[in-house]
């Protein structure tokens, strides 16, 4: 309803229900298919704009109204939270905590010692997590910075009083275009698009020329869209193949248009997906297992340490010390190293990733790598080049025909304006243009340009000097309406509605294929006519087809061969149709046997879905949510699943999955979703991959095997001995440090070597797996901790608390060297140091702390750590205990892994 004032026209602001906007009360996700479907100008009336664009304080009221038009993204903490979140968890606060207690007992430097242990482990975490966050944050750029807009100026003289009152847009002055940034694009703005631009919202086409857009980022289909005016049919309810709406994040690759912003900012479809990207990240089975394994030994501590205090407290009579040794007993017992054990090992396989130029924007992900079993992975760009090439030229026979490409060139040669993705996959074939001598031979007289009713367009040419020839191409069922002819060979043969079926029937061939056919045709004219239109596209000789294709990578079918034999399944989820997806996956030899559409498992249950994933490799039209669904549903299988996206449509999925994989063209949104990046186009990388993540899963398991049966063994040993010592079996001190020099020696586990078997198969956490290991092989070391303490009382008469130092001392040497030793026969399933060598870091580490732990009685530090000089007969009597120490471990570890399978 319009106002007259002043001699003004001012249009008054149209309200839904409630008294709001109309603009503002479409914002859901059926709103594109209104605005689709409306007649252009009850579309502009709704969005309260016109063809002229919109007042410069219109927009700055949207702007308001509506916020800025950005969508989510990943939220990041500040590096001050990161660090703090690493302190707030469970081993660090535990630590701490009888850090605290330590201190103000007395014991400084129990507390000094449990503190340098919690700050080396968190700052070193925290520091390779940093760097790998800075490292991936130079890989995200902006899809597009500003957009063409058409805004409109306020005539001079409009009262003030007026436009506050009215939402007025005055028609006074002509429209001028302007660049402003995308994130102040606002509902109603008139936008201008060209070849090369992004799309900055979701808009209706109003007028367009030639429109071909590429919505590969959000369907996986790497054919260009065409998109133009007027209303969209009713039949089509799905968005992504509405003709004219275009969506934000894709990008014009030839012709222009006018368009008007529907959507902006969380409200686009682009939007919808991001906010799924921005939502916390599930725990991973990754860090299921070690907070499982942490949790686990602290439930042995909880359970030991008050024994040990209430045994040594009633035995002895000193609940002092009962006390401090019961806290030196909880260090013990604690995995403190562990979270710096795994980062070193993360860290490390980083590096080594780093070289094949991977970015690991997630140190855990290196280890889902390994993990993983199931790789599921877009087509278009990953599977895929992402680019279009003319696969084959063929006669109406399905047979190669070289004319059929001359005439195509000659037709995408001479045609004005920009060329399409097609038309410069033809001109690809510079072969042709050097055989034909073009600019010698050939002259363009006219041409018939492409429009959205023929779908076709056709050039004029003159021939040496003697003849026309009118070469026409486009979509196959429009060129064969205006073709009464065809050629094959040297005969051209008429076209009769019989023939129809057999040309269909190739045409079809190819489409199964997965190609998109052109039809080319031709007819020869007299020289003479300058000008020439519609009307002389008829009687057309139909010549043959071009066909095109999206190729795969040349890396793609070894890639997933390898992956085969390392267990990995390859299962293809993508939003392209089913036929260009089979076609692929004959062409990388992936087998498909059933092909399952998103249209399919609409309606199924996540329950339902898990049972076809397991069973189905391949999924085609599917919706990011649904793609993010099939994840989901091998999660429940008890997969660990990893996904290789590129597109805006794969950031759910990436997201979703255990590890996500994105490729070197990948889109802003899917980079800023995955956990790692591939730099280079080769898929090979994968395996490099998969077996770097096996090799630190392998490497962490080591450390937590090593630590459970130890403490599980040490447990025995403490429990004896509190019970029958009239003194404390080792001082508080000694096992701190016994503790840190233990710690430091398994520092080098992540240069370890691992096995080739161990490499072979996906490895997944098992808390059983870890406990059967712990059951079996922790006892024996308390076997030896036994004879240990029968050496020290019988052998060296250390009964008495007067020369308890000597027995702690005793104990000490033998703890510390048998349990820094054996991680040589934990470390592999085999003959250590026959069929297996560890690495030189940890061969030489090990032996360094051995060496220092046997030196340390006869050191000036002997004192302060309560240590004696050990006789000469303990050195003998611990080498016979350790070598049978090591033997007995190794039977043991054979035997279990032959019934158990434990490796």
């Amino acid at each position: 309803m319009a106002l007259q004032l002043f001699g003004h026209t001012f249009l008054r602001p149209r309200f839904g229900p409630e008294g709001v906007t109309t603009a503002q009360s479409l914002q859901s996700t059926s709103s594109l298919l209104k605005y689709a479907r409306w007649e252009m100008q009850e579309l502009l009336s709704c969005l309260a704009t016109s063809p002229d664009g919109l007042l410069d304080r219109e927009a700055e009221d949207r702007l308001i109204e509506h916020g800025e038009n950005t969508v989510a993204h990943e939220i990041k903490k500040k590096p001050l939270r990161e660090l703090l979140d690493l302190f707030l968890m469970p081993l660090p606060l535990l630590l701490l905590g009888l850090a605290t207690i330590a201190y103000f007992t007395g014991e400084i430097k129990g507390a000094v010692v449990i503190t340098l242990m919690v700050m080396l482990s968190t700052l070193l975490s925290f520091i390779q997590e940093f760097r790998s966050n800075q490292a991936a944050e130079k890989l995200r750029a902006m899809v597009s910075t500003t957009a063409t807009v058409v805004r409109k100026d306020v005539t001079a003289g409009v009262p003030e009083e007026i436009n506050r009152i009215f939402e007025v847009r005055v028609d006074v002055r002509p429209p001028h275009t302007l660049e402003i940034p995308i994130a102040q694009v606002v509902p109603g703005d008139i936008i201008r698009l060209s070849a090369g631009d992004m799309i900055p919202a979701d808009v209706r086409i109003l007028a367009a020329k030639d429109l071909f857009i590429n919505q590969a980022s959000l369907t996986g289909e790497a054919m260009p869209v065409e998109k133009f005016p007027g209303k969209a049919p009713e039949s089509i309810s799905a968005l992504l193949e509405l003709p004219n709406i275009c969506f934000m994040g894709t990008n014009v690759l030839s012709g222009s248009a006018t368009a008007v912003v529907v959507e902006t900012g969380a409200r686009t479809y682009f939007g919808s997906i991001a906010s799924t990207v921005s939502a916390q990240r599930q725990m991973t089975g990754f860090d299921q297992g070690i907070h499982k394994f942490i949790w686990l030994m602290i439930r042995f501590m909880l359970v030991m340490v008050p024994m040990v205090f209430l045994i040594n407290g009633f035995i002895k009579g000193d609940w002092m010390e009962a006390f401090m040794f019961a806290t030196a007993v909880a260090v013990g017992l604690t995995p403190e190293m562990l979270p710096m054990i795994v980062t070193i090992n993360l860290a490390k396989g980083a590096i080594a990733m780093s070289r094949k130029k991977v970015i690991v924007k997630r140190l855990n992900a290196i280890q889902n790598f390994g993990a993983m079993d199931v790789l599921c992975t877009d087509k278009t760009g990953t599977l895929t080049q992402d680019r279009v090439i003319l696969e084959r030229h063929v006669d109406i026979a399905g047979k190669e025909n070289e004319h059929v490409l001359e005439y195509a060139y000659l037709n995408s040669y001479y045609q004005s304006g920009l060329k399409n993705l097609l038309d410069v996959a033809v001109l690809n074939h510079a072969e042709v243009h050097e055989k034909l001598h073009v600019a010698e031979t050939f002259a363009k007289v006219d041409e018939v340009p492409f429009d959205f009713q023929r779908r076709r367009m056709s050039v004029v040419v003159e021939e040496s000097h003697d003849k026309h020839l009118l070469i026409c191409k486009g979509a196959v069922e429009e060129v064969f309406a205006v073709c009464s002819h065809g050629q094959l060979g040297d005969d051209i043969v008429p076209i009769e509605p019989r023939h129809l079926g057999e040309l269909r029937r190739v045409v079809h061939d190819l489409n199964e294929d997965g190609f998109r056919v052109i039809a080319v045709a031709y007819k020869q004219l007299p020289v003479g006519q300058t000008t020439y239109s519609v009307a002389d596209e008829t009687a057309l000789i139909l010549t043959g087809y071009i066909a095109f294709l999206d190729p795969p990578k040349e890396s793609a079918g070894p890639a997933i061969a390898i992956l085969r034999r390392h267990g990995v399944a390859v299962k293809i989820l993508t939003g392209d149709n089913d036929v260009v997806t089979r076609k692929i996956c004959h062409d990388v030899g992936l087998p498909v046997d059933r092909i399952v559409l998103g249209a399919e498992i609409e309606g199924m249950s996540l329950q339902q879905l898990a049972q076809v994933a397991e069973e189905v490799s391949v999924f085609a039209k599917l919706s990011p949510q649904q793609k993010a669904q099939v994840i989901q549903a091998l999660h429940l299988r008890g997969h660990v699943v990893g996904f290789m996206g590129d597109g805006i449509n794969d950031g759910p999925a990436l997201k979703a999955a255990d590890v996500g994989i994105s490729v070197d063209t990948a889109v802003d949104i899917a980079k800023e979703s995955a956990d790692i990046i591939l730099l280079e186009k080769s898929l090979l990388v994968l395996e490099e991959g998969v077996i770097e993540g096996r090799k630190v899963f392998g490497n962490i398991i080591k450390y937590i095997k090593m630590g459970a049966s130890s403490n599980f063994g040490n447990m025995f040993s403490v429990l004896g001995a509190s019970a029958v010592l009239p003194f404390l079996p080792m001082a508080p001190v000694q096992i701190l440090f016994n503790n840190l020099l233990y710690d430091f020696s398994q520092t080098a586990v992540a240069t370890d070597h691992v096995d080739e078997e161990y490499v072979a198969q996906p490895r997944q956490w098992d808390i059983g797996n870890i406990g059967r290991f712990m059951l079996f092989i922790g006892p024996i070391s308390s076997i030896f901790d036994y004879l240990t303490f029968f050496l020290m009382w019988y052998v060296f008469d250390c009964t008495t608390p007067e020369k308890a130092s000597l027995f702690q001392t005793g104990w000490f040497v033998e703890s510390l060297l048998s349990q820094t030793l054996i991680v040589h026969v934990i470390r592999t399933g085999k003959v250590p140091f026959i069929q297996s060598k560890p690495s030189l870091p940890l061969l030489v580490t090990t032996l360094a702390i051995c060496l220092v732990g046997s030196y340390l009685p006869y050191s000036h530090f002997a004192h302060a750590l309560n240590l004696l000089p050990l006789p000469g007969e303990y050195w003998i009597a611990l080498a016979l205990m350790l070598l049978t120490y090591l033997s007995l471990t190794q039977w043991v570890k054979a035997w279990v892994i032959r019934k158990f399978g434990l490796s």
